[in-house]
């Protein structure tokens, strides 16, 4: 039985902000359309736009200000600087890399990782989970999900450390071909587990980039969550004033 599990509509409608700013549609600088004009436009009630809205400032792709309305910023420059982290993981030599494989094993799906993969709640999927380390530091925990379809025939399951890239091992094994990936960025408090394996005092939030791998129909094949510490990193971003 195939499970379809979409994302809830104000995220599916963030997306689709988002997308026309970086298609220019929205140009930075100008006033995004007023919360009536969006209602009508896209069909939507106004607390679905509302979050939407809040979600698109929160990850710093627009901005209110006082007596002129919502403002569109661009793209931010943490996504153009964790971009490059989310390539890096899907391209990552886990026997090269430095840092080690805290985890391999089947895990309830998270529900963001859910609705990209199209499956219910509590359904299992492999996880892979990657410390970076410099200078024997942790700077980057990368957690991989595979759905159940892509693991057989493959050595996912190993506990040892990938030769070469996922990437080349799944292209290799199952005769699929990674066509495009999407990434989103966002902030949020980080897990137990994943605050002990980054070292974080409590209270200390990540940002994450979640990457989606796709082949060329669509059809997301991996999905990783990269972490960083945001106490450790370093952000800048660049507007004008009007």
């Amino acid at each position: 039985m195939a499970y379809e599990v979409e994302a809830p509509k104000y995220v599916r409608l963030a997306q689709t902000i988002q997308s026309r700013i970086e298609d220019g549609t929205y140009a930075p600088g100008t006033r995004v359309p007023s919360e009536n004009q969006l209602v009508q436009a896209f069909g939507m009630s106004r607390p679905t736009v509302v979050r939407a809205l809040e979600l698109l400032k929160r990850d710093g792709w627009l901005e209110s200000r006082q007596g002129y309305g919502t403002i569109v910023r661009g793209r931010p420059a943490v996504v153009e600087q964790k971009d490059r982290r989310g390539s890096e993981a899907l391209a990552r030599d886990e026997s090269q890399a430095p840092g080690r494989l805290v985890e391999v094993g089947h895990v309830p799906v998270p529900a963001r990782v859910a609705s990209v993969l199209g499956l219910p709640k509590r359904a299992k999927v492999l996880m892979r989970r990657f410390l970076v380390e410099e200078d024997g530091e942790p700077v980057e925990l990368v957690s991989s999900y595979f759905p159940a379809g892509l693991i057989e025939g493959t050595e996912l399951e190993s506990s040892a450390p990938l030769g070469g890239s996922i990437r080349a091992h799944l292209e290799a094994r199952k005769k699929v071909r990674f066509d495009h990936v999407t990434e989103r960025v966002s902030a949020r408090l980080p897990e137990r587990s994943e605050a002990e394996l980054l070292d974080l005092p409590d209270g200390v939030p990540v940002l994450s980039v979640l990457v989606v791998a796709y082949d060329a129909s669509g059809q997301a094949l991996e999905v990783s969550d990269v972490l960083l510490p945001a106490d450790r990193q370093e952000l800048e971003d660049t507007y004008r004033l009007n």
